[in-house]
């Protein structure tokens, strides 16, 4: 089967744009690939002048925040990385029996999304290097702030349109629709775990794929 993959923009944001943003992204795309009878919620982002759809699915929105509310975690022990965080939606199918193992199911995955952030910290990050100091810093940090804030929305519509583009182009590989579930296909959220290294996890996750044709679920 076909994968397509999707490498989204990378954003810089700050520890506490996460939850804004990642619950942006990953709600547009499951959203767009719900293929079922869902009831569309208008969703407000909270730091952005942004309105994105959710699919209106309490279970839904709590899978999702769990999953932000693990890589909020990562974020925390390992402040200022780059990261990844991947939507994986895939079938399930059963393997034919051996006579010396019974039926397995394997997971046949048609799609991928790979949310790339790099997470900076404030007092680390847009540091001014002017060796006169301002007249008033208080002023020139709120005008800094908002500065960068803009820029990262300006980024994060083109994050968005980026996936509307997909799955617009990207229809050819996607499975039948055999349910009337709202998400009509099961879906994964894999994030880095506490014993991951920086750049050591996209390398790790690979090395998965290779072995195992997929990146391995977090429970």
């Amino acid at each position: 089967m076909n994968c397509e993959t999707c490498q989204l923009k990378e954003l810089v944001v700050e520890p506490l744009e996460i939850r804004d943003v990642l619950r942006c992204i990953l709600h547009t795309i499951v959203f767009h690939r719900a293929l079922g009878l869902v009831r569309p919620k208008d969703v407000d982002c909270e730091l952005f002048d942004i309105t994105y759809v959710q699919c209106g699915d309490a279970e839904l929105e709590r899978k999702i925040d769990e999953k932000i509310n693990l890589f909020i975690g990562w974020v925390e022990k390992h402040p200022n990385k780059k990261s990844q965080v991947c939507l994986s939606f895939y079938e399930v199918r059963n393997k034919q029996a051996t006579w010396m193992f019974s039926n397995k199911t394997e997971r046949l995955y048609w799609e991928q999304w790979y949310i790339n952030l790099h997470v900076v910290n404030t007092k680390t990050h847009g540091k001014s290097h002017n060796s006169k100091a301002p007249i008033n810093p208080g002023d020139n940090a709120l005008e800094e702030s908002s500065s960068r804030r803009a820029s990262l929305e300006s980024a994060l519509r083109e994050v968005l349109f980026q996936i509307i583009k997909f799955v617009n182009e990207k229809k050819d590989h996607i499975p039948s629709v055999t349910n009337s579930e709202v998400i009509s296909f099961p879906y994964e959220i894999t994030t880095p775990s506490s014993s991951d290294s920086s750049f050591g996890w996209h390398t790790d996750v690979l090395k998965r794929m290779l072995q195992t044709g997929h990146p391995s679920m977090l429970s």
